[in-house]
């Protein structure tokens, strides 16, 4: 297997480490506008282009797009154009989408979207606990982390989440609502305030509150933030003999013992890894298990957990909480 990895900071990286965890044989290619991370990858032992074009000559199999996502569509497209099976990261903006998929039929190219949250072992447990419960139910769930610790590495004003199309709340947007929807319906209803009161240089709210009516009545609210400076995640889902508890991590998924009165761990992993690099709410191997499920997408062995079409409806969602028309 030969791929194409367009973007080499910190996700493309990532993506090629893991890739070559899956497949020591994979030969990889690199893409880059900035020289300095062409470097970095060409020390490493891989061939690295400025363009795509020069790239697409070595004919790769597959290709996975790890750039900010405003730049997206033009890339997604240009590797259809040349019928390469494609892998994007969150996209946020539904730019092209259209296009992109009817080029994707025509051609019987892969177009493969990220939800990395629908391979989490904690996400899968109570996906199924909720769809097996008996009864409706409802969850009131936080999410927030401090922009600027998102890469320390570099200026928040310089990565994408401090653009005001694709900023840092609805990053989350876009991470969580994905399995939120599947695990607890379409939404019919959206109340959400939103306001700025950090000092960061934004143009953009820092804090939401969400109030969501899923189709089927279960109703959930939703704190989403850009501003505390540890980041959480957590999640209660609670019915009538049904409470689960979860903090983010694979060591804090707990359920409610109905008959001993106790919460119970629940251990949906044998072994887990994480990048010290990261928050510990990071688990490497929803990234590697969504990998595998392209190539067997690519392969013909199996279905996509998400796609295009379904990330059509869930931007309409983070569009209805924004307020964008």
């Amino acid at each position: 297997m030969k791929a194409l990895i367009v973007g080499l900071g910190s996700m493309g990286k990532r993506r090629i480490r893991l890739l070559k965890g899956i497949d020591p044989s994979a030969q990889i290619i690199g893409v880059d506008t900035n020289p300095e991370r062409r470097r970095q990858v060409e020390e490493t032992g891989y061939n690295v282009y400025d363009s795509i074009t020069r790239a697409a000559a070595e004919k790769p199999d597959v290709a996975f797009v790890c750039t900010a996502p405003l730049s997206h569509y033009a890339i997604i497209k240009e590797l259809l154009e040349n019928k390469i099976n494609t892998f994007t990261e969150l996209n946020l903006v539904k730019d092209g989408y259209e296009e992109l998929m009817s080029m994707s039929k025509e051609s019987g190219t892969v177009l493969f979207l990220s939800s990395t949250m629908l391979y989490r072992g904690e996400i899968n447990f109570i996906m199924d606990s909720v769809k097996k419960f008996d009864g409706p139910v409802s969850y009131i769930y936080h999410i927030g982390q401090y922009l600027p610790d998102w890469h320390p590495w570099e200026s928040y004003k310089n990565f994408f989440v401090g653009n005001k199309r694709t900023n840092g709340c609805r990053e989350i947007f876009g991470i969580e609502l994905p399995w939120l929807i599947e695990t607890f319906g379409r939404i019919k209803d959206v109340h959400a305030v939103s306001a700025k009161l950090t000092n960061l240089e934004i143009d953009f709210p820092d804090r939401y509150f969400i109030t969501l009516t899923h189709e089927d009545g279960t109703r959930g609210v939703l704190a989403v933030d850009i501003v505390c400076p540890k980041a959480v995640r957590n999640l209660e889902v609670f019915g009538e003999g049904l409470h689960l508890f979860w903090e983010g991590n694979p060591k804090a998924l707990y359920a409610f013992n109905n008959e001993t009165k106790e919460k119970e761990f629940i251990n949906t992993y044998e072994t887990f890894e994480h990048d010290s690099r990261y928050s510990d709410n990071i688990v490497e191997n929803a990234y590697v298990d969504e990998m595998q499920n392209f190539l067997g997408v690519v392969a013909g062995t199996q279905q996509p957990k998400y796609s295009f079409e379904k990330d059509l409806y869930t931007i309409s969602v983070m569009d209805k909480i924004e307020g964008i028309e």
